[in-house]
């Protein structure tokens, strides 16, 4: 039986958080093939630079504020606030405000570039 065939858990524990960037930090919240879940703390005035992926991205923000171009649409995110990014297109996001945002992706299926930084699971 494989990892994914039951349910886990994955605690918040030292080494589950990695900057990728100055001001930006993620955590891989959870994951199995169909999908990951991954948990961001990012400075205000930081940009996410126009990149795509073959993943379908959906996302909440939990605070801070910011502008997400999406394809030919941008606008203003603040918390509450969900998105959907499908496939391969090319999308932006610029923090602001001043505050910290925090945001969850789930991004499906699995991306296989982030499991560098995913940890295995505590409970499985």
């Amino acid at each position: 039986m494989d990892q994914y065939s039951s349910a886990s858990v994955w605690h918040e524990k030292e080494g589950a958080w990695h900057e990728i960037m100055p001001g930006v930090r993620r955590r891989i919240l959870c994951h199995a093939s169909t999908g990951m879940m991954v948990y961001y703390k990012i400075e205000s005035g930081r940009v996410f630079a126009l990149h795509n992926h073959p993943h379908a991205q959906f996302g909440v923000v939990l605070e801070g504020e910011g502008t997400f171009k999406i394809g030919e649409l941008e606008c203003r995110i603040r918390p509450g606030d969900g998105y959907y990014i499908p496939p391969g297109v090319f999308h932006e996001l610029r923090t602001e405000g001043g505050k910290p945002s925090i945001l969850i992706d789930f991004f499906t299926p699995e991306r296989d570039d982030y499991l560098g930084e995913a940890l295995a699971s505590d409970v499985a």
